[in-house]
């Protein structure tokens, strides 16, 4: 029998083992720096804009493969957003994580692949490896130079 659960975790190991968008981005109009204290992820988010939108995105740094899963699932779903759909897509995803309410179709669907990190609520010490990229990409997007601690 099928199980959605396998496949969330397959889109998680395959982000972890083969990170896309990493490295550091040359030129990048926006860095912002984040740390997660409690396990050790550290990252770093490059942003370049172009008219208002991201028109390329990368990162780097270490962490868990949840961690490191997320930012990947991230930058891959945010290149040609506008500011406004990435810090939508910030509140929409850190809602999703840290609500009560169960997750419906239509609070999920706009997610696409991202949705895969949804079962991290139930394990609450990583929702803060999951957000910990979406944390620092809300600082870059306020081009907050602070780095960002998930404490």
């Amino acid at each position: 029998m099928f199980d959605l659960k396998d496949l969330y975790q397959e889109v998680i190991v395959d982000h972890n083992r083969s990170p896309r968008n990493f490295g550091r981005l040359d030129n990048a109009d926006r860095v912002a720096e984040g740390f997660n204290p409690l396990c050790g992820d550290r990252l770093n988010l490059y942003l370049k804009l172009d008219d208002g939108r991201i028109s390329d995105i990368s990162f780097d740094g270490n962490g868990c493969a949840i961690s490191v899963a997320s930012a990947s699932l991230m930058t891959d779903a945010l290149k040609g957003k506008t500011l406004g759909e990435a810090e939508t897509m910030f509140n929409d995803f850190h809602q999703l994580l840290t609500d009560d309410k169960p997750h419906d179709i239509q609070r999920v669907e706009h997610l696409g692949k991202l949705a895969a990190l949804l079962g991290v609520k139930h394990y609450p010490t990583r929702v803060k490896c999951a957000t910990l990229c979406w944390h620092t990409l809300h600082s870059a997007l306020e081009d907050n130079k602070t780095p960002v601690s998930t404490e």
